[in-house]
Order: structure tokens, then C-alpha cells, then sequence
């Protein structure tokens, strides 16, 4: 019998998968990681709650279960790039960050210790072993769950042994499964918000690490609308919290278009289709791709952030074929609001190819 090692968040997915597996007869062994420990006891965090839950599952399924701390690793992988990031004006996910350098690493480094031939997670995405002997990766079935957007930075190594039993159904049917084998959690709602923050107030959690700087809000020609709080605390597109309403004679409201770092200025434009918000062209650099090799230049399509249809895209390489120097899409459609900091993530039609951070 083969033994898998489920990572078991206290989430219905997670504990989903490790009924699934179980039922095809692996020996299954669950982990509960504890990757943020500054504050686990504020209102916000649901560390304790969600550990019980993950007890709870693998106690009605019949499995062992592990508490185990990496969060020393996440501060010093994730959280250490996350502060940095937001200090230079840019918007990273550390989400993606956390699958590569924590789940798929500290995570999948501690689960082969315990003799796992596989890790297991209720992520929704699927493999594909090809004839070469590599694993790619592929969109879930249920195309409004699909998370390869978050895992496009997985190695060749850490996706060979990834093993995503949700991949092939809807959410909806996972809920079924859960309340058909009465898993205590069948109902608990989808968690949301970034991995580590939850669902606290953004800049109040931002500002226990990072100080306060307030600056002008100007439109591009220099005229000033107002006082930002501080730039970390805005993102391109952004249109709520800006405390400016429309001009006299126009109800477009306004939209956070850029930053200049070195005036501290936050630059504002009005109307969602601003020429500013619209580029039909992105660079992205820190380029990972799943097959370990870079995809050739031609069509494909693209996401620039996770909630958004791909669009359609030729892909170039800034230096000739040196893939390290990064890479250039132009987009059919102007994209709206790409995110300096935020991924780009590549598809072959099905097939996740990897991406880059967009500059």
C-alpha cells in the first residue's frame, strides 16, 4: 500500500481529498501546517479553529494527523519578499510564493521524511505524465475553482510528486461528497483573503510592519484630488478607499492608475476604460516554467491576476532566446490594470506552461 501525505487546512476540500485517496486505498497520513504564528490569537485568526477541524476530519476518516510549524520558513520565504515588495510600490502574491517555497518545499521535503511517495493537496488543478517522463500541469475541470494561477511556480521536481484528487470535479460535487460521509466541516464556508492576513483590515495588518507615509493623490497632469494613506496600501485599478468623488458635471468615479515612488504621489485617473488602465503590452521577469524549459516564442494565451478569462497573446523573449533576461506579451486586447508585482501566468490551451512577475 502506498503511503500520501494530505495536507488537511480544516477546509472541505482538503478533507475531501483525503477521503478520496483513502477510498482508492493509499495509506493516507494528514498534516496540518502552521505557517503564521505573530498573532494566532487575534479575532481574526482562525489558526486554533481551523486545526480542531482538521482533527475532527481525521478522526471520522480514520487517519494519522500531524501538527507541524513552518513558521519560520514562511517569515524568512514569503513574508520577509511580501514586506519588500510592498515597500517598493509593487503587489506581490504570496499566495504563489507559499505553494513553491512552503507546500511544495518545506512541506514536500518533510512529507518524503515520513515516506510519503506523494503529496496531496485540495487544490483545484490536474497533472499529466507525457511521454518524455515529465508532468505538466492542466486547469481543473471546474473552470471557476481552477488554481493553477496560484501554482505556475511549482518545479518540474515538486509537480511529479503533487497529486490534486479534486481535479476532475466541481465544487459542487465535492460539497456532496462531504455532507454524503457527514464530514463535520461539509458546511464550513471557503476560506478568503491572503494565506497569512486572513480576513483582518489590510492596512492594519500592513501597518504594524511597514510606517505610515501619506503623500499627494494627483491626476497625471499634476493636479492634486486629495492625500493618500501610503502607497503600499494602493493597487492599479484600485477604485474603493479613495475618498474622491467624481468631478463637477461627471459621475466617472476614479481609479488608482499609478505610483511615482520618488514624490510619493499617487496617480489617479476617472473612467474605468482610462487609457492609463488599459496596456496592451507587459514584461515579466523571475520566469518559472513547470517543464523546466522555456516554451518557444508564438501564440498563447494569458492571465495577468486570478479572477480574469485568459487572453489571447504572442510571446517574446526581451534578449533574443536568453529566457533569463524575461519575457514580452503583446495582448490582442489591451489588458486592464496590469499590476507591477502581480503574476503573468501562460497557457497552452489546457496546459499551464508557468509565467513570470509582471514589472
Amino acid at each position: 500500500m502506498s503511503k500520501i501525505v494530505v495536507g488537511l487546512s480544516g477546509g472541505v476540500d482538503s478533507s475531501v481529498t483525503a477521503h478520496l485517496l483513502k477510498e482508492q486505498g493509499y495509506e493516507v497520513h494528514g498534516v496540518f501546517m502552521q505557517n503564521w504564528e505573530d498573532d494566532n490569537n487575534d479575532e481574526y485568526c482562525s489558526i486554533k479553529e481551523d486545526s480542531m477541524d482538521a482533527i475532527a476530519v481525521a478522526d471520522l476518516l480514520g487517519i494519522d494527523i500531524e501538527l507541524v510549524n513552518f513558521a519560520a520558513e514562511y517569515k524568512d520565504r514569503v513574508f520577509s519578499h511580501f514586506l519588500t515588495e510592498y515597500s517598493a510600490g509593487r503587489t506581490p502574491n504570496p499566495d504563489i510564493l507559499c505553494n513553491s517555497e512552503i507546500k511544495f518545499k518545506s512541506f514536500l521535503e518533510y512529507a518524503i521524511k515520513l515516506g510519503g511517495v506523494k503529496l496531496a493537496t485540495g487544490h483545484y488543478a490536474k497533472t499529466r505524465l507525457r511521454e518524455d517522463g515529465r508532468t505538466e500541469m492542466l486547469r481543473a475541470a471546474d473552470q471557476s475553482k481552477d488554481q493553477t494561477y496560484f501554482l505556475y511556480r511549482l518545479s518540474q521536481e515538486q509537480i511529479s510528486h503533487a497529486v490534486f484528487p479534486l481535479g476532475d470535479l466541481l465544487k459542487s460535487e465535492v460539497r456532496v461528497i462531504a455532507e454524503q460521509i457527514d464530514l463535520p466541516n461539509a458546511k464550513k464556508k471557503d476560506s478568503t483573503g491572503i494565506c497569512f492576513i486572513g480576513e483582518r483590515p489590510f492596512r492594519e495588518f500592513l501597518n504594524r510592519y511597514l510606517p505610515k507615509k501619506p503623500g499627494a493623490m494627483v491626476t497625471p497632469e499634476g493636479k492634486v484630488m486629495g492625500e493618500h494613506q501610503g502607497l503600499m496600501y494602493y493597487t492599479l485599478g484600485q477604485r474603493q478607499g479613495l475618498g474622491i468623488g467624481g468631478t463637477k458635471g461627471s459621475v466617472e468615479p476614479w481609479f488608482v492608475a499609478g505610483k511615482n515612488m520618488e514624490k510619493n504621489e499617487l496617480i489617479v485617473v476617472q473612467g474605468h476604460d482610462h487609457p492609463l488602465l488599459l496596456n496592451p503590452i507587459l514584461i515579466a521577469k523571475d520566469c518559472s516554467w513547470i517543464l523546466g524549459e522555456a516554451p518557444q516564442e508564438g501564440r498563447y494565451t494569458a492571465k495577468t491576476r486570478y479572477r480574469q478569462q485568459d487572453s489571447a497573446c504572442s510571446l517574446s523573449y526581451i534578449n533574443g532566446k536568453n529566457a533569463t533576461d524575461g519575457v514580452q506579451l503583446i495582448f490582442d486586447e489591451p489588458q486592464w490594470a496590469v499590476t507591477p508585482g502581480q503574476s503573468m501566468v501562460l497557457y497552452k490551451d489546457e496546459v499551464c506552461l508557468g509565467g513570470g512577475i509582471i514589472q
